[in-house]
C-alpha cells in the first residue's frame, strides 16, 4: 500500500516538473549573445567570467522557476482554475534572466532575477 502511495507521489512530482519545465520554454528565455570582443584578450575574459557567473545564477533561477512554476500550479488547482492567479506568480518566478552576460558584468545591461507580470 505505501509503495503505491509513493510511486503516485512521485508521478505527481514528475508531472509538476515537467509542467514547470514546459512553460518555462513556451514563456521563454533570453538567448546568449557572445560579445563582439571575444577575440580580445579582456573580451575573453569577460566570457569566461559570465560563464562562471552563469554557473550558480542560472541553477538558483531555474530552482526559483521551478519553484513558482509548482506553486503556480498549485494555486490555479486550488482557486479551481483561476489562470490570473497562477499567472501573477509565473510571470515574476518564470521571466526574467536565466544567463549573465558580459553586458550584465559590464554594467551596460541590467540583470533581471524576477520579471515581470505577465499583464
Amino acid at each position: 500500500m505505501r509503495s503505491r502511495s509513493r510511486a503516485c507521489l512521485w508521478r505527481m512530482q514528475d508531472v509538476a516538473v515537467i509542467t514547470a519545465m514546459a512553460l518555462l520554454i513556451a514563456l521563454g528565455g533570453e538567448p546568449a549573445i557572445a560579445a563582439d570582443d571575444s577575440g580580445t584578450p579582456g573580451g575573453a575574459g569577460l566570457q569566461a567570467a559570465s560563464w562562471l557567473a552563469t554557473v550558480p545564477y542560472g541553477a538558483v533561477k531555474v530552482v526559483y522557476a521551478v519553484g513558482g512554476g509548482v506553486v503556480g500550479g498549485l494555486a490555479w488547482v486550488m482557486t479551481a482554475g483561476n489562470t490570473d492567479i497562477a499567472k501573477a506568480i509565473w510571470g515574476p518566478t518564470m521571466t526574467g534572466h536565466y544567463i549573465v552576460q558580459p553586458q550584465n558584468l559590464t554594467g551596460d545591461k541590467p540583470l533581471h532575477f524576477m520579471g515581470g507580470s505577465s499583464d
